[in-house]
């Protein structure tokens, strides 16, 4: 098996706790990124394998473009997959108290960090013979409701960039880049790069149940659930997968 370096951004949540582990399970160098310094090296030690945490505000570009200057001084030649996991839930009674606050945060979190991530790391990605890119995006994005406009609407754009990033794959890797004119068969090549986004209703872990016993949490995907989908894009062919929407959701 090869084995693969991979990023996980929002490292610290449950979610990015049980996907670090898998894929540290699953034999591969899994770097875990988060904003605040006690919280992702103890997400670390909780997921195992020698994960190693780091540091960074990846709304800032800047920030960002620092991770990845550290990487290359650990060594790090490029990253094979990013799975990104940072996210959040802001919601509201209908389209009129919609706050302006809530749209920045959402905005941040679930655009702007992807922005970022996505573009200091593209190169690497698409370069690899073995790149993936992952998000995390809601049911809700395809079917809005007015109580979660903002979020909805910032997963609808989170989701909008991953496609433009899965057609950014295959022109490159198929010969073609944009000129329509070009003979792209002449250029052809095997597509190994893909992008793609996991769907669900709503993520749930252990902790969640142990704090609300008389929930069932219908349709809310497990994470460890979402940590096995993540460790299968490794082991699927590119051309499958790019620009693929993943229902998560039961």
């Amino acid at each position: 098996m090869t084995t693969l370096t991979i990023l996980v951004t929002g490292g610290s949540s449950a979610s990015g706790i049980a996907v670090t582990r898998a894929l540290g399970a699953a034999g591969h160098r899994v770097l875990t990124v988060g904003s605040d310094e006690a919280r992702i090296k103890a997400a670390a030690a909780q997921a195992g394998n020698a994960a190693l945490p780091l540091v960074c505000d990846l709304a800032n570009l800047e920030s960002v473009r620092d991770l990845a200057a550290t990487l290359t001084g650990l060594g790090v030649e490029g990253v094979d997959g990013v799975i990104h996991l940072v996210g959040g839930w802001r919601g509201a009674k209908g389209i009129e108290d919609q706050t302006d606050e809530d749209w920045e945060a959402m905005e941040r979190s679930a655009v702007t960090t992807l922005r970022n991530v996505s573009r200091v790391f593209y190169s690497q990605l698409e370069a690899s013979a073995h790149g993936r890119l992952a998000i995390v995006s809601s049911t809700t994005a395809a079917s809005p409701t007015a109580a979660a406009a903002s979020y909805a609407a910032a997963k609808a754009a989170a989701e909008a960039w991953t496609l433009a990033i899965a057609d950014g794959f295959g022109r490159a890797q198929s010969g073609n880049t944009g000129n329509t004119d070009a003979p792209t068969e002449q250029h052809s090549t095997e597509q190994h790069s893909a992008a793609v986004i996991f769907v669900v209703k709503a993520l749930v872990d252990d902790a969640m149940r142990q704090a609300h016993p008389e929930r069932r949490f219908p349709g809310f995907t497990d994470v460890e659930e979402l940590a096995t989908a993540a460790v299968g894009l490794f082991e699927q062919p590119a051309a499958a997968l790019n620009g693929q929407r993943i229902l998560l959701a039961t």
